[in-house]
């Protein structure tokens, strides 16, 4: 793989020097003389490593290592120093620098340490490719369903993701709050930026403003250095504010000038920082309610209310259930080491039958249990866990046939005809008409699907349409 190497020194020769000894190894080797003009060629090249000079006039060695750290915090940085004292390596490495030379160096020793630092590089390239190709593969926390209820969910999403207005996202436990936050960030303009997700609920009320805002080393016992809040660390990205209706009153207050100034203070310390920051805040509180009992502040609610998105409870998308099976035993069949197609017709209707209390959280919970416990490629009903069957109404497919009498058909092939279109019709819109999805769906041959769409009158191409 080739390489680009920055070397900075203020000497003309030395650069000259390193550029020849590093480009025998088929390094391509950009020179900058100070650290200044160093900065200059990081914003314009691809740079893999930089190697610096500890003093230089204007901006020098430690200066330049600062600025790299904050701008490119992956890029290793050897610093090059005719002082070589211990003082100063030691110093260098703690500021972030991956190794030092000392001056006069020796030709070995530098292409051991580049070597180095250039597989350092390349290993956290390939992380950082591999974190790329898992989040686009990795779809536990994509929005799935096609629901009229989901889809207004969709369309809001579409709608605010390039503003910076403050969302509020509003549902039940485990409706997907946090991953419609993810995917608003994610598909926004802010998308290279941190996102940052705080549960208000879980931290001690103690340490909540520092959380947010951070503090001063001694600004409390146990404050033992400096540390940057939440605001600060999702600076030019997004700030997620969970379970924003727990927030203590006296912290809503400061919560409320950093939405409406941006700006923090953080604890101990009286100056006052800007930060930018897209705030998203969730709850499965009614605010209004709390707000009414004086347990959330009014004004921060507004502040918060800018754009509100309520999410639908999975009972409330019941079509949306099948795909979102599917969706998870397809990820977590494969993260067991399973091959999982899809499930049988009577799992479907299980499923579909059960009001899901947990919602989305809950139906991933028990696709994880059938995935484990299931036999073959197929989840059946008998991997479902057993608290699905108690809430179970009758269909109404099965209440239709039976409605002409005490629970009792009075035909049976006649009503056992009819249950089994229901099944094969239910398939077929499933796998938008094509028969071998269907077959394999309600785990009968092609030719037993065949069959039985000649024996009930039921023509595919119509279903299709």
């Amino acid at each position: 793989m080739s390489h680009n190497v920055l070397v900075v020194d203020d000497e003309p020769k030395l650069c000259d020097l390193l550029a020849s000894a590093l480009s025998q190894n088929g390094i391509q080797v950009f020179t900058a003389g100070n650290g200044l003009h160093a900065l200059t060629v990081l914003e314009r090249e691809e740079i893999d490593l930089v190697i610096s000079d500890w003093r230089m006039p204007g901006m020098d060695g430690p200066q330049l290592l600062a600025e790299i750290k904050v701008r490119f915090p992956h890029l290793p940085v050897i610093v090059m120093t005719a002082y070589s004292t211990v003082k100063n390596a030691v110093q260098s490495m703690r500021n972030g620098a991956f190794d030092y030379i000392s001056k006069p160096f020796d030709i070995d020793e530098l292409d051991i340490t580049v070597s180095k630092a250039l597989q350092f590089r390349d290993i956290l390239r390939d992380n950082q490719r591999l974190r790329a190709e898992l989040d686009e593969h990795q779809q536990i926390e994509s929005l799935v369903g096609e629901s009229p209820a989901f889809r207004r969910v969709l369309q809001a999403v579409d709608s605010v993701r390039e503003s910076s207005a403050t969302i509020l996202l509003t549902g039940e436990s485990g409706t997907g709050k946090e991953m419609v936050a993810r995917a608003i960030h994610k598909y926004g303009n802010r998308a290279d930026k941190p996102f940052v997700a705080v549960n208000c609920a879980a931290i001690p009320e103690g340490l909540l403003e520092s959380e947010m805002f951070g503090h001063r080393k001694g600004a409390f016992t146990g404050a033992v250095a400096d540390r940057i809040g939440r605001f600060q660390q999702a600076d030019k990205g997004t700030l997620f504010l969970d379970e924003v209706g727990d927030m203590p009153l006296a912290l809503q207050a400061k919560i409320l000038r950093a939405l409406q100034e941006r700006v923090i203070e953080p604890v101990g310390d009286p100056r006052e920082r800007k930060v930018d920051v897209r705030v998203i805040a969730a709850t499965n509180k009614d605010l209004l309610e709390a707000v009414a009992k004086k347990e959330f502040r009014e004004d921060l609610y507004y502040r918060l209310n800018v754009f509100p998105i309520p999410l639908p409870a999975l009972r409330e998308r019941v079509e949306d259930i099948a795909p979102l099976a599917r969706h998870f035993a397809h990820i977590l069949g494969a993260t067991a080491g399973k091959r999982i197609t899809g499930f049988s017709a009577d799992a479907l209707l299980t499923m579909t039958s059960y009001p899901w209390p947990g919602n989305i959280r809950e139906l991933q919970n028990c696709v994880e249990r059938a995935t484990i416990v299931a036999a073959s490629h197929t989840i059946e009903e008998q991997d479902l866990p057993g608290y699905l069957f108690g809430a179970r109404p009758v269909s109404n497919s099965a209440a239709a046939i039976l409605s002409d009498g005490p629970g009792i058909p009075k035909d049976l092939e006649a009503a056992l005809a009819e249950v089994e279109k229901a099944y094969i019709l239910a398939a077929l819109q499933e796998t938008n008409g094509v028969q071998a999805a269907a077959a394999q769906l309600i785990g009968i041959s092609e030719r037993s699907l065949w069959y039985r769409l000649k024996k009930l009158e039921i023509h595919v191409d119509k279903i299709a349409r």
